[in-house]
């Protein structure tokens, strides 16, 4: 029996799969080329298998094959000279022996086992694509990779060599790591080695403690996850090969006393950990279990998923051991199984007030796949049909009767073409198939007292081939939400679709790290310049060029390598303080180095469903071309849906209508509804309204599913999708029950109208649209609808004059519209899709194609329009207000989005993206050159206005006029563009950048958003009801839309601030200490002598400026409430004044005073005293850096207090245990504590005279707002 109900053609499958697809490999047992008749009915895509040998071979043969013949040549499917067991198939091998001579062996890639034909002589196409089948040997297997997680970055050897390159290929470091080796060379060693070691190591040591740590941490999950124990289904004869293979002594001891108890039976349950899964295994999985591996759906039982023992089909016993799982026999096994469906069937009616959708039946499951695409809904998944209806026990005994066809393995997890192949026990042909098989072979076996006919046995000997798709597979990383499941794994390891998806998206730069590297050449410059400067005004005597070496070494602090892990460090303060405010909850952090960037956006790109609206549908309006119904009269709707389904009751009677034989209770009922589809009746209002409501109650992927609490969770691919059926819900006709065959809805009078569902075409962002075929079960009328946006359907549907007008009309009143059409189907028609629909399905090359051409050419055209609905999508909280603010803060914002112009016009206006009274322009449909042209010469003189256009015309002017479009559209206050594929949202952010140099923030909230999100300077993506995708994708996440205000103006105003501040001393920190140091040098002869060495040049970068120069990080100009309140100091940041050229230079020339200002004091006021000179100098040093970091703090923090009042007592300790650089006799002195003053006040005072007299002339603007 097929997917409609109705018992499938024997023929069928006779004529369509007689032979195996390209790729597939060839049974057991199969001869060396089919009958000449089954080779000529063989479909396009399709040929004879060819084997070697002269005659079949049995599965258990082969798996006696010899290990070098299969190494060598493939597997073979040839068989010894021993006599055929079968007849029948021998005289058809025989009959058609000639035609098979000229075929050669095709041999599996080493890699995959895949089946391919040869192109060119003697050669193999070479492929990842595979035959599995469920017996395959070791050595098959061992070609596939270890279903092993690996996350880790690194192994014991790698670990060092490549954090070390990764840390020396920057700057910073390499550079000093040249000065610290070149402390081994004799004529350039001026100090102690340790004192260039020890800034080095110490950063690399928290670089390389940071990794190994994350690095650790990841072992330990990988670890977790591959430990993961799984049951892995296996013959009763094996388990203890496979027991003894796996766990330690007590486990296998266990496992063994375990095995003993399930003696007799044909099947075993053996716990082995994930790593050892490999291709071909049989899993067993239960609720809320990771899918170790992808593997193809072959059995769902237990749990929700399970059918009733009323459907006459009893549940088996599982024996739920960690160990060891075995299943008893149904003992229900020898009932026909169409018997069982009919019964089936009637106790769905009856049982109908149960609401309760009954799974296990129809083989399905619902697996949560938010950890691999980051959608929250649950996804049904449908098990093969063949396989469904078999027990444990007859699963494992398949052996390689069974095998699986998949392709090579991509990354697409919505797209899988495979087969799934069953052939014929030519060991035992005399005894038929199980009722279970024997049924989904399409009639195959005719039982005669319990003997096979002989046209039983010829049609059993055909193979049956299923179709598989991507609902037939679980991937791994997803998991089982309900009920248990039995899969055969087909990828393992790297070649998983969960693996092949984890992807390193490309590393963000932030412009602050740009900037800085820009200074660090500078820097690295200025060294350079001063060494050589210094060798010249010596007169370049003796050896001057190892003076300019030594010299480059004794100012190698201008560089400070300490720069970075401060700003690392900074960051990473940064992301803590983001994430833990408590008014933007659940801000997620993701890329730790881009804080300053939220500081600098200039361009923000939005989308719109999800991101400025709530993606909340509610039902506004519904049109069916003479009439209307808004939000405020659904009632009437209500109304006469009631009336309908009463009027179709008695007109079906009136009418003579042929009514089926007399039923009694609930199917009366159900028949009585059934007038629903078969009733024409008039076409009056109410039958209008019935139509169209009945087609959105069924055209839908949604599920209901009951929870432990008795309430019923509406499950879909789409919000939208649940809205709908809310909204039929609330009218009067409710989704009771669903699975993958059928379908039952529940009027408000009780009446209840059951429909099978023999077709499902999902909605896809190419497609635009989704239908559905069923069939009413008690007329058996066929209807197809459809639903879809308005430019596909617009094709699709029968001449109307009202479709194009109507959707304008909601467009503009910020509506999105969804078109609904119908279309009766005859058995004749449908049969001919049907067949179509078939031979596409198990084609392996361009499937999706040629199942696409089928419904096109026998479905979609000349459709019936019924209705046209409205659906609103409220905006988020607080959009005006957000949107508004960050005009003002001089971000300009576009709107991207793929719905209709009319439609995101109304949502611009309606959220203030577009301002008061300003002009809107909309540019739609332009198809020539000279009309972009005109669009952008008017632009020219409009450049107050907002743009509003759609896909097409914007890609024009991309195409035609990039640069005169972008410049021009940049100037604008806003620019929405309408009907934008993913693909151009990602090219507009792109072009954006290149041409404007400007940082780019993009934000939206589905999986369509992510290009986008992952082309701008910065991300962020937003938890939306389509799931976590672009979440996951993005930099930064956040909650709702409105946080995006405090994320940017607040914490990226301050991080930027407070990161350019940081960098700015730290590089002063260097600088003053090396001029200090050419000062000394210049005074005393031009001497390549170091004045201060050991740890006093290690504790000066260190424990005595360190803490106080990062409590930076934690300084504000202005409040909170004022950087919200007063957007446009936002302004300033984008500017780049914090950190610029004007700025370097003020701290160099600072550098230079103070320097100089330390070094000619010192040894002016302690002209007698030379042999102090190191610790006056020294101590004069520290403490201007001290009291620089005061004069620089705006808002004191008890941090910032602690680390100098800290820091000063550490000083003063160090000192007593520094006997070789501080005489405490002298340090003790009145006289070294004044003059160590006045020359702190003659370094520091002046500068904070300037900055006073600057602050009066030219305050800031934050200093305005603060005072």
């Amino acid at each position: 029996m097929d997917r409609s109900g109705h018992s499938a053609d024997p023929d069928h499958y006779t004529d369509t799969v007689p032979l195996r697809p390209v790729g597939m490999a060839p049974p057991p047992g199969a001869s060396s080329s089919s009958s000449s008749s089954s080779r000529d009915a063989a479909p396009a895509g399709f040929r004879a298998r060819s084997t070697r040998s002269s005659r079949p071979t049995s599965h258990e043969q082969q798996r006696l094959l010899d290990a070098d013949d299969h190494d060598e040549e493939g597997t073979d499917w040839g068989m010894d000279d021993g006599p055929s067991r079968n007849a029948g198939v021998e005289a058809a091998w025989a009959k058609s022996k000639g035609k098979g001579k000229a075929s050669q062996h095709t041999r599996a890639h080493s890699s995959s086992s895949g089946w391919w034909p040869f192109k060119g002589r003697g050669r193999e196409v070479k492929d990842a694509s595979r035959t599995v089948t469920f017996a395959d040997p070791e050595r098959v297997r061992a070609r596939y990779p270890a279903n092993v997680v690996r996350n880790q970055k690194y192994n014991v050897a790698s670990f060092l060599p490549i954090v070390l390159y990764e840390q020396f290929k920057f700057f910073f470091n390499l550079y000093f790591l040249l000065v610290a080796l070149s402390q081994f060379i004799p004529a350039l060693k001026i100090g102690f080695i340790a004192t260039y070691i020890a800034p080095l190591a110490f950063v690399l040591c928290v670089t390389i403690g940071k990794e190994a740590f994350d690095d650790y941490t990841r072992f330990k999950r990988d670890v977790e996850s591959n430990s993961a124990p799984y049951k892995l289904l296996v013959p009763a004869s094996e388990a203890a090969a496979v027991i003894s293979k796996s766990g330690n002594s007590a486990g296998r001891k266990r496992a063994f006393a375990d095995l003993e108890q399930q003696q007799g039976r044909g099947s075993a349950m053996v716990a082995v950990p994930s790593s050892r899964l490999r291709v071909g295994d049989l899993v067993f999985l239960e609720k809320n279990q990771r899918v170790p591996a992808d593997m193809v759906l072959l059995r769902t039982t237990g749990g929700d998923s399970e059918a009733p023992a009323s459907t006459g089909e009893q549940t088996r016993h599982e024996e739920q051991s960690i160990f060891v799982l075995d299943d008893d026999d149904d003992p229900d096994s020898t009932r026909p199984s169409h018997e069982r469906k009919v019964s089936m069937s009637k106790t769905a009616v009856q049982d109908d007030e149960e609401e309760k959708v009954e799974l296990g039946g129809s083989g399905t499951c619902f697996v949560r796949t938010d950890q691999l695409d980051g959608e929250t809904d649950w996804k049904l998944r449908v098990a093969v049909d063949v396989t469904q209806q078999m027990s444990e026990d007859e699963l494992v005994q398949l052996g390689s009767r069974a095998s699986v066809f998949a392709g090579p393995p991509i990354k697409d997890i919505h797209t899988f073409l495979g087969n799934f192949t069953l052939h014929p026990d030519l060991d035992n042909p005399s005894v038929p198939p199980t009722p279970a098989v024997g049924d989904l072979l399409d009639g195959a076996t005719e039982f005669s007292g319990g003997r096979p006919s002989e046209q039983g046995i010829a049609l059993s000997q055909q193979p049956h081939v299923v179709p598989l798709t991507a609902e037939n597979v679980l991937w791994a990383n997803t998991v089982l939400a309900a009920g248990n499941a039995i899969g055969c794994v087909v990828y393992t390891g790297k070649e998983t679709r969960a693996v092949m998806n984890t992807s390193h998206p490309e590393t963000k730069v932030g412009l602050l790290d740009l900037e800085i590297n820009r200074l660090s050449k500078i820097l690295c410059a200025v060294t350079f310049a001063l060494s050589v400067g210094l060798v010249a005004l010596n007169g370049f005597r003796g050896e001057w060029w190892v003076y300019i070496f030594r010299f480059l070494i004794l100012f190698s602090s201008i560089i400070p390598i300490s720069l970075r892990v401060n700003l690392d460090m900074g960051k990473t303060v940064y992301a803590r303080q983001i994430m833990s405010d408590d008014e933007i909850p659940g801000t997620i952090v993701r890329t730790s180095t881009l804080p300053e960037e939220l500081g600098r956006i200039e361009y923000l790109l939005s989308d719109k469903t999800g991101t400025l609206t709530q993606n909340e549908m509610e039902l506004k309006k519904l049109h069916m071309g003479t009439m209307s119904y808004s939000w405020d009269s659904m009632d009437e709707v209500a109304t006469q849906l009631s009336i309908a389904i009463v009027e179709q009751f008695g007109a079906g009677s009136r009418d003579g209508a042929k009514s089926p034989p007399p039923l009694q209770g609930g199917q009366a009922l159900l028949a009585t509804a059934g007038a629903v589809i078969g009733g024409r009746g008039r076409r009056d209002m109410s039958s209008r309204v019935k139509d169209v409501v009945l087609a959105l109650a069924l055209c839908h992927n949604v599920t209901p599913i009951k929870n432990d609490d008795g309430t019923v969770t509406y499950q879909a691919s789409s919000p939208d999708e649940v809205a709908i059926v809310r909204w039929t819900e609330s009218v009067g006709l409710a989704l009771v029950a669903r699975d993958r065959t059928s379908m039952s809805l529940r009027a408000t009078d009780g009446t209840v109208l059951s429909f099978d569902i023999l077709e499902v075409f999902p909605f896809t962002s190419e497609s635009k649209r989704m239908g559905i075929v069923i069939r009413e079960r008690t007329t058996g009328e066929l209807m197809f609808y459809q639903k879809g946006a308005d430019v596909v359907m617009a094709r699709i549907v029968a001449q109307n004059d009202w479709l194009e007008e109507e959707c304008g009309n909601m467009a503009r009143e910020g509506l999105r519209t969804l078109v609904v059409a119908r279309k009766r189907l005859t058995e004749q028609s449908y049969g001919a899709f049907e067949r179509a629909y078939k031979a596409a399905r198990i084609q392996v090359d361009n499937r999706n194609e040629a199942m696409t051409q089928a419904v096109e050419e026998h479905l979609e055209h000349q459709l019936e329009l019924l209705g046209l609905t409205g659906v609103e999508d409220k905006l988020q909280e607080d959009v005006k207000t957000t949107l508004e603010l960050l005009r003002n803060a001089g971000i300009k914002v576009w709107m991207l989005t793929g719905d209709k112009i009319e439609t995101a016009t109304c949502i611009a206006i309606s959220s203030k993206l577009v301002a008061r009274n300003q002009y809107v322009h909309q540019v739609a449909k332009l198809k020539t050159i000279e009309a972009a042209q005109d669009m952008i010469d008017f632009l020219r003189s409009k450049l107050d206005c907002c743009l509003v256009i759609d896909g097409e015309s914007l890609q024009l002017c991309l195409d035609h006029f990039q640069t005169a479009f972008i410049e021009l559209a940049t100037q604008l206050s806003a620019v929405v563009a309408c009907r934008c594929s993913p693909t151009q949202k990602a090219d507009v952010a792109k072009i954006i950048r290149a041409y404007t140099k400007k940082r780019v923030c993009c934000i939206g909230d589905g999986g369509n958003d992510v290009s986008m999100i992952q082309a701008a300077d910065v991300g962020i993506g937003i938890v939306g009801k389509e799931g976590k995708q672009a979440s996951l994708a993005a930099d930064f996440s956040i909650t709702q839309f409105s946080f995006l205000t405090k994320l940017l103006v607040w914490h990226g105003r301050n991080s930027y601030k407070r990161s350019a501040k940081l960098a700015q001393f730290v590089i002063h920190r260097g600088l003053i200490i090396s001029i200090i140091q050419a000062v000394f040098s210049a005074i005393f002869y031009f001497a390549p002598i170091a004045l201060y060495q050991g740890w006093l040049m290690v504790g000066y970068a260190t424990i005595y400026t360190m803490a106080p120069v990062f409590s930076l990080v934690l300084d504000r100009d202005v409040s909170e409430d004022l950087a919200l309140l007063y957007p446009e100091l936002y302004k300033e940041l984008t500017m780049g004044r914090s950190l610029s050229a004007k700025t370097f230079t003020e701290w160099l020339m600072i550098s230079i005073y103070q320097g100089g200002a330390i070094m000619i004091l010192s040894l002016l006021l302690f002209e007698n005293e030379f042999l102090n000179i190191v610790s006056i100098s020294f101590t004069a040093l520290v403490l201007n850096e001290l009291i620089m970091v005061a004069l620089e703090i705006t808002t004191w923090h008890i941090y910032m207090f602690v680390s100098e009042i800290a820091t000063l007592f550490f000083y003063c300790i160090s000192i007593a245990f520094l006997p070789e650089f501080f005489d405490l006799n002298f340090v003790l002195t009145t006289r070294f504590v004044w003059k160590t003053v006045v020359i702190v006040a003659v370094s520091s005072f002046p500068l904070y005279i300037i900055r006073e007299v600057k602050a009066r002339l030219s305050p800031p603007s934050y200093s305005k707002l603060a005072h």
